[in-house]
């Protein structure tokens, strides 16, 4: 049993899939179908009335007989011996006329005995079997031609093409679209706010304009495309306006039938007011999805031809099927007769060897045969004329030059291959489904679409609430993966820092002149273009532009024209096996006159000798190399200027010699390297102005003496190395502020490092130190950050209370047993300054807990003040009794 709903599914399938056949094909399955009527007619006529009817065959009767006998090919017998012929008996006078005949002395029995078998011997087999060969040749043409609809490589196809069909039928961007068209080719003529105008009489009255409307009208309402599947929307009642799509299937027909209408005749007019409702989103968003699924489904089908060719095969086959039908039916139609001569060899049994037979539907089946054939012969005629149009049309390419000739969308490629057959098909049932389907093929189309839709989505409003602060405090807009720029976005004229990110077509129009306070732009693998409006604006306002890329052609040409640019950041794969300036101008850059900070994040094999065209105006270098080798840095010799250089994650192992030739260097930073000596430190000793070395994340073993020719460093950075110990030579640099010294392996800290009077930070976290030197509490008295944390150490000096600049102090992961109480005189820690385990903060008294871990301003004063109560009978105890009591608390 079929549900209903297998039979609606089958009904809609076989409704949609007639979009796809010409009126031939039609014509044809109604040939089909008047075949099958033919054959079952002459089957139930032959099951049901089918027989022959015999006599003996008398050959000496009468000359009739004989030339009866004779004639039917029936070879001439004697009489039986054993019965002598008869003779005619004389007709007696009566008034009633006697009898007439021969006898024959057989009974019923023998008739029908004679008649079953001379049926099967007489009768030629075509006359018995003509109903079922025609019902299995019908049912073969039948099946051939839906073939192709059914075919495993191409049914599936064919559905997709029907159901994006329908959606493209079904969207309202669709109307919106033909209607937007319409209007440009009508000119461009602005229209008031009244209606539609009414049209000349002369103008509907044509036949040409009527017929083309009742066309587009049958194509738009009628179309089974358009019936949805659901049932509420079955159910629905007939609105009694036209739909949308009608109307503008409408006026797509009238425009195309005015080429054919005089001059003299004033056209239609539309009118401007009476435009369709904008899209809501969620059409909005079936219309991209839409667009998006009509771009991978001709990407699918014009790389093949499989629809094509099948259709072709199927075309051939039954041309080939017809041939063989009537090349050898028609020799058979002589074979159906009415009389035919039987010997059956049945003289023992009936005492006659010929009879004389007549059959009943010889006369019925040879008009049925004659019509069959007729049938099957228009048919062939159909499928010559279907080869011929496959034969001398180009089936394969479909271009749209109507369209184009007409002006309404220009755009829309050309199609080949299977897609460009199958909307071939579609235009012999209705030409203006392939107009609507261009409308999603059409990139001027997608692109309004777009805008559209980011005018809905992305207002003013609420890119203003996007709108967040950086660190710097300025106003900051992020856009993440859209299709193009919303137009609101130019109108944010406080905004200074603009960043792109995967933004497929990220266009700089000329209104980006309004965002006057833009200072700032990031592109982060965006396409971005511009305007030579837009390129006028950012040579005078941008100051800071950060690129990031795949390969460097992808970085755009106006890049390097923009004059103003103090700050550039780029950072893709910038160089390859063959060197580095390849696919990527870098001589290009001696425009940015004024570009201060260049940053290069990529693999580089070679320091650019082209920055030299920045000397005189590039202070700051920085280059990431993602852990490549940098091999060559002689170019770091022509840009002397620099104060500040990073060279980060570029393999190096010693220090580079074209060092020496940067004079003006204030900032070294080889972070993240493979540095293992730095013996060549002395040659640094001309750098006078160098003040800040990052040396940290290396393989750094030991520190030379000549570390202290660096007079004037107020930072060094040797975190992360393997140093074990410290040299004297480095506590002479007296202007040193901060150093870093975690995660290496030193055992203990010099007390020399009292003679860094103006030290303000001190990093020892990850080493082994099990003490500190007291000098360091003692004559370090401008410490306020001091990180000893996963150490060893089991206890701290007295001192710490001189510490006064102390914000900062980090004791976890030691071995600590206790804390000091002087702690409480170290007014900068109180809040979070002091990071510790909790066990050990709470060894120490209230009041002393309640200074570290709340926020106030609290003296040592005052909270001695607080460690005296007023009660005589509870004693006064000093700092150092205090801390006895509480490790002597701790320990119960």
């Amino acid at each position: 049993m079929f549900s209903l709903s297998e039979l609606a599914s089958l009904s809609e399938r076989q409704g949609s899939s007639k979009l796809l056949k010409p009126w031939w094909e039609v014509f044809m399955e109604y040939l089909v179908v008047l075949m099958l009527m033919v054959s079952v007619l002459s089957g139930t006529l032959l099951l049901s009335r089918d027989r022959v009817v015999c006599l003996p065959l008398d050959l000496t009767t009468t000359s009739t007989n004989q030339n009866t006998s004779f004639s039917s090919g029936a070879v001439p017998q004697p009489h039986p011996p054993n019965r002598p012929p008869t003779k005619p008996s004389p007709i007696p006078a009566s008034p009633w006329t006697p009898a007439r005949g021969r006898r024959t002395h057989l009974d019923y029995q023998q008739y029908v005995y004679i008649s079953h078998v001379c049926y099967h011997k007489a009768l030629p087999w075509y006359s018995r079997f003509f109903p079922y060969v025609a019902l299995l040749q019908s049912l073969v043409l039948l099946a051939s031609g839906c073939f192709w609809f059914h075919f495993p490589l191409t049914s599936a196809r064919i559905e997709h093409f029907l159901t994006i069909l329908a959606k493209c039928c079904e969207s309202p961007w669709t109307s919106r679209a033909l209607s937007h068209a319409a209007r440009q080719e009508e000119g461009g003529e602005e229209t008031g706010p009244q209606d539609l105008q009414t049209p000349p009489p002369t103008l509907l009255s044509s036949p040409s304009v009527t017929r083309n409307r009742q066309s587009s009208l049958d194509s738009g309402t009628d179309s089974p495309l358009l019936v949805r599947s659901d049932s509420a929307s079955t159910a629905a009642p007939p609105s009694p306006c036209p739909s949308t799509l009608s109307r503008t299937s409408s006026l797509s027909s009238m425009s195309l039938s005015r080429s054919r209408v005089p001059a003299s005749k004033s056209p239609v007019v539309l009118d401007g007011s009476r435009q369709v409702a904008s899209l809501d989103r969620r059409d909005g968003e079936q219309a991209r999805a839409l667009f998006e699924r009509v771009r991978r489904f001709r990407s699918h089908c014009e790389n093949s031809e499989v629809i094509y060719k099948v259709y072709l095969a199927q075309t051939v086959f039954k041309l080939l099927l017809v041939v063989l039908i009537v090349a050898y039916t028609t020799p058979l139609m002589s074979s159906i007769s009415f009389t035919h001569t039987c010997l059956p060899q049945a003289h023992a049994l009936t005492g006659y060897s010929a009879f004389e037979c007549t059959h009943a539907l010889a006369s019925v089946l040879h008009k049925l045969l004659l019509a069959y054939v007729s049938l099957v012969g228009l048919f062939g005629l159909l499928s010559i004329y279907t080869l011929s149009w496959i034969l001398h049309s180009s089936l394969r390419q479909y271009s749209f030059n109507k369209l184009r000739e007409l002006g309404s969308m220009r755009d829309v490629p050309d199609l080949c291959n299977d897609l460009a057959f199958l909307l071939h098909m579609a235009d012999q049932y209705d030409p203006l489904l392939a107009q609507r389907l261009s409308v999603f093929l059409s990139p001027v189309s997608e692109t309004r679409l777009l805008e559209e839709s980011l005018e809905r989505r992305w207002g003013a409003e609420r890119l203003r609430s996007m709108t967040t602060v950086d660190p710097e405090g300025r106003p900051l807009l992020q856009l993440v993966a859209l299709p193009r720029l919303p137009p609101a976005l130019f109108t944010l004229s406080q905004l200074v820092v603009l960043k792109l990110e995967l933004i497929t077509d990220a266009k700089l129009p000329a209104q980006v002149a309004n965002m006057t306070s833009l200072r700032e732009l990031h592109l982060y693998h965006c396409t971005a273009a511009m305007q030579p409006g837009a390129l006028v604006v950012l040579q005078e306002r941008l100051e800071a532009l950060h690129l990031t890329f795949t390969q460097a052609a992808e970085i755009p040409g106006w890049v390097y024209s923009l004059r103003g640019l103090q700050e550039l950041h780029l950072s893709g794969r910038l160089g390859c096996e063959g060197g580095v300036g390849r696919g990527w101008a870098l001589g290009s850059l001696r425009q940015l006159r004024h570009l201060r900070v260049l940053v290069l994040r990529g693999m580089l094999q070679r320091v650019p000798g082209e920055l030299g065209e920045l000397a005189g105006s590039l202070v700051r270098l920085e280059i990431h190399n993602e852990g490549s080798r940098l091999l060559v840095l002689t170019g770091l010799r022509r840009v002397a200027g620099l104060t500040e250089l990073q060279l980060q994650d570029c393999h190096l192992e010693r220090l580079p010699s074209a060092l020496l030739a940067l004079t003006s260097l204030r900032t070294l930073d080889l972070q993240h390297n493979s540095l293992r000596t730095l013996e060549e430190l002395l040659g640094l000793a001309h750098l006078r102005r160098l003040s800040c070395l990052r040396l940290a994340h290396n393989r750094v073993l030991a520190l030379p003496a000549s570390v202290g020719v660096l007079r004037a460093l107020e930072l060094l950075d040797l975190g992360y190395n393997q140093l074990q110990s410290l040299p004297p030579a480095l506590f002479n640099l007296h202007h040193l502020r901060r150093l870093l010294l975690a995660g290496n392996l030193l055992d203990e800290l010099p007390a020399e490092v009292g003679a860094l009077t103006f030290l303000t930070e001190l990093d020892l976290s990850g080493n082994r130190l099990e003490s500190l030197p007291p000098e360091l509490f003692s004559r370090c008295l401008e410490l306020r950050s001091l990180n000893v944390s996963h150490n060893s150490l089991g206890s701290l000096p007295p001192g710490l209370s001189n510490l006064s600049q102390l914000s900062r102090l980090d004791l976890r992961s030691n071995s600590l047993e206790e804390l000091p109480m002087e702690l409480g005189c170290c007014s900068g820690l109180h809040g979070e300054g002091l990071l510790v385990e909790d066990w050990l903060l709470h060894a120490l008294p209230r009041h002393v807990k309640e200074f570290l871990t709340q926020p106030g301003s609290h003296t040592c004063k005052s909270l001695e003040s607080h460690s005296r109560p007023d009660s005589d009978s509870f004693p006064y105890f000093s700092a150092t009794q205090w801390s006895f009591s509480s490790a002597l608390e701790s320990r119960i």
